[in-house]
């Protein structure tokens, strides 16, 4: 058959044989471009001022528990997340609004290519919901993106004033919010939903005491997160970041991206779990969200019941230049350490992570900025060792909110409006020990390394 075929397209004109060939090239490129779009749409999940991807997982979970295919689901890691003092300064480290929406545009390319789809739903946490107007305005993102979700953005501003920061790209005031709210406050073409909080999103007050200033009169309220002429929804006693990453958050993002309601709200477990996810640090104190070569990552296998590891690592790898640790296949119900070292870093990270419930490719590791000064404990002032809680999926709230390092109250959580997503309790260092952390019920038990100034223990709960 071979060789009858050969014969024939020998005897073919040369012109007649191209044609043939990019026309079933076409067809199969077409037939590609149909299955993707009987597919549910690509969603790309932009995260906020400061954070990175790893903070979706759940909403990822969620979507996965409720059939959506894995494949369709992507969260980015936009390079050095925290906002620069104007729209138009150039700082180290630091973003302008051009530079956040050009890597959008780039990943929901990659995202385009990679699924054959013709748009993506983009859901946006805080600054990630500007970003994402931004691209979509701005940036030639309306004839790629079908669907747009804001969470908790600060779309009006954090506050309007015409004399505090003008320039400034969160106040209301500034040029630069007033163009991207100028005329229409949502792009032809494109679906819009802005979610918000009734109350507790300390960026959307009327006083600035949630922001430490409480003297000051914002010009915003509760409403400042809403849009014009989008569908516009309230989350009840959500906060900031619950407002996105929370279980009635992702409800309100499923039924606008699906056009019906969740099955269900729960996490599914999954048997087989294969973890991975970028090794990043920090610059002066500001997140790169950049990979970091040379990492060491040691992941050991802990004992729920004291901290302590179980047995030798059960994962090593040093890094290379995409900064991937991973992958590594998780055992079920397990509690680890992640144990992250980089050339010359003034940080040694031991994170405890609650066990995994499902698959991810955004297990982050950040290596955090230099601990602060050591804080003397006991009754010989011996040197110390910080322990920190971490919520990085939402503030903790007096009243609503329960966390204790071995069963004493958390300090330094005030009342009112959620403001801070993490305690720090001072431990002796003169020997290692085990301390158990709680949160609204959930136990996580970490345990305090041999006296050395760059360690820094994190507890980081795995909410439900």
């Amino acid at each position: 058959m071979t060789r009858m075929f050969n014969l024939i397209a020998a005897r073919l004109p040369a012109a007649m044989l191209a044609l043939s060939l990019i026309s079933d090239s076409t067809e199969r490129a077409q037939s590609r471009r149909f299955a993707a779009e009987a597919a549910p749409v690509p969603i790309v999940f932009v995260h906020g001022n400061g954070d990175h991807a790893g903070l979706w997982d759940n909403t990822i979970w969620r979507f996965e528990s409720n059939g959506y295919p894995r494949d369709r689901l992507y969260a980015v890691d936009l390079p050095h997340p925290l906002a620069s003092s104007t729209p138009s300064a150039r700082e180290t480290n630091r973003s302008t609004p051009d530079d956040q929406a050009a890597a959008l545009a780039a990943f929901v390319t990659r995202v385009l290519i990679r699924t054959g789809a013709s748009k993506v739903a983009l859901v946006g946490s805080s600054r990630g919901g500007l970003t994402i107007r931004h691209y979509v305005r701005f940036g030639g993102g309306a004839a790629h993106v079908s669907h747009v979700i804001t969470c908790g953005t600060p779309n009006h501003g954090v506050m309007a004033s015409a004399s505090m920061q003008p320039e400034n790209e969160f106040n209301g005031f500034s040029p630069y919010l007033r163009a991207l709210n100028g005329g229409s406050e949502v792009v032809r073409g494109v679906r819009f939903l802005a979610l918000r909080s009734d109350s507790l999103d300390k960026y959307a007050q009327a006083t600035g005491a949630a922001l430490g200033a409480p003297g000051m009169q914002t010009g915003v309220d509760a409403m400042s997160p809403a849009l014009k002429g989008a569908t516009n929804i309230v989350l009840p006693g959500t906060d900031h970041r619950e407002v996105a990453f929370g279980p009635e958050a992702f409800a309100a993002q499923y039924r606008f991206i699906t056009g019906r309601a969740p099955r269900t709200l729960d996490i599914e477990p999954e048997s087989v779990i294969v973890l991975n996810g970028m090794v990043s640090g920090t610059v002066a104190g500001a997140p790169t969200n950049l990979p970091l070569r040379g990492a060491q990552v040691l992941v050991h296998e802990t004992d729920a019941a004291t901290g302590k590891r179980v047995a030798e690592s059960v994962h090593r790898v040093t890094t290379r230049d995409d900064g991937q640790w991973g992958p590594f296949r998780a055992r079920a119900g397990a509690v680890y350490e992640f144990e992250v070292v980089a050339p010359d870093s003034s940080v040694l990270l031991h994170l405890y992570r609650a066990p995994f419930l499902r698959s991810s490719q955004v297990v982050n590791l950040r290596l955090p900025a230099a601990p602060a000064r050591r804080v003397a404990v006991g009754p010989s002032n011996a040197d110390s060792v910080a322990v920190q809680v971490i919520r990085p999926r939402g503030y903790l709230g007096v009243g609503r909110d329960t966390l204790r390092f071995d069963g004493e109250l958390a300090r330094g959580i005030a009342p009112g409006v959620p403001t801070v997503d993490r305690s720090v309790r001072w431990f002796e260092a003169s020997q290692p020990r085990s301390v158990r952390t709680e949160f609204n019920g959930q136990t996580l038990v970490v345990r305090t390394q041999p006296v050395d100034r760059r360690r820094v223990v994190v507890a980081e709960f795995q909410e439900e």
